[in-house]
C-alpha cells in the first residue's frame, strides 16, 4: 500500500486488505453489536457513577428491584451470566453494602440475593438514568422500540442457538462421535 492514512475499514480496498472474499470488518453484525454495547457502556458510565454503581452492577440492581430475593441462578439466567462471572460480581456488591446473599433455607443449595435498604434506595436515584441515557441516544422514540424488540427477538434466537449447540456437543460426547 502507498503511505495513505486508513480512516475507517471501509478506506482498505479489498485486495489491499488480503485476500477477496474475506468478510469486512464493518459488515459484520457482530462487531457492530460489540461496538454499540461498549459505546452503551461509555454512555452510561457518567450516569452511573454518582450511583458508585459499575454498569453490570446496575443490571443486577435492575433486575433485584423487578424480583427480590432472586436465586443467583435465576439472576445469572435473566442478565445472561454464568455464576463463574456472577458470584465474584455479587461478592463485590455485598462487600459495597448494595446486595446481601444467603443461604435459601428451603433448598441449602440455592442462594438468595436482595438488595440491602441502601442497595433499595439507590432505585429512586436511578429512575433519571433511563431518561437521561435516552437524550443521548440519537433514535426517535418509535425507532428506539423498535430496535429492542429486534435486539430482544435476536438474543432469544441466540440463547436457544448456545442451548441447541451445548446439547448437541453433551450428546456427541456421550455418543463418543466427537
Amino acid at each position: 500500500m502507498t503511505g495513505k492514512t486508513i480512516k475507517s475499514p471501509r478506506d482498505v480496498p479489498a485486495a489491499a486488505a488480503g485476500t477477496v472474499g474475506v468478510p469486512r470488518l464493518h459488515q459484520q453484525l457482530c462487531f457492530a453489536l460489540y461496538s454499540a454495547s461498549g459505546l452503551m457502556t461509555k454512555l452510561y458510565r457518567p450516569l452511573l457513577d454518582p450511583l458508585g454503581l459499575t454498569y453490570p452492577q446496575y443490571l443486577v440492581m435492575l433486575a433485584l428491584w423487578e424480583h427480590a430475593p432472586s436465586t443467583v441462578g435465576a439472576l445469572g439466567e435473566a442478565l445472561g451470566l454464568d455464576s463463574a462471572t456472577l458470584t465474584p460480581l455479587l461478592k463485590r456488591m455485598e462487600a459495597g453494602g448494595l446486595v446481601t446473599r444467603r443461604r435459601d433455607a428451603a433448598d441449602e443449595r440455592c442462594v438468595l440475593v436482595e438488595p440491602t435498604a441502601k442497595g433499595q434506595a439507590l432505585s429512586a436515584r436511578a429512575q433519571d438514568v433511563s431518561a437521561a441515557l435516552a437524550c443521548s441516544v440519537p433514535l426517535q422514540p418509535g425507532e428506539a422500540k423498535a430496535l429492542h424488540a429486534t435486539l430482544t427477538h435476536l438474543v432469544a434466537d441466540l440463547r436457544n442457538a448456545v442451548v441447541e449447540d451445548a446439547s448437541a456437543d453433551a450428546e456427541a460426547l456421550v455418543s463418543g462421535s466427537r
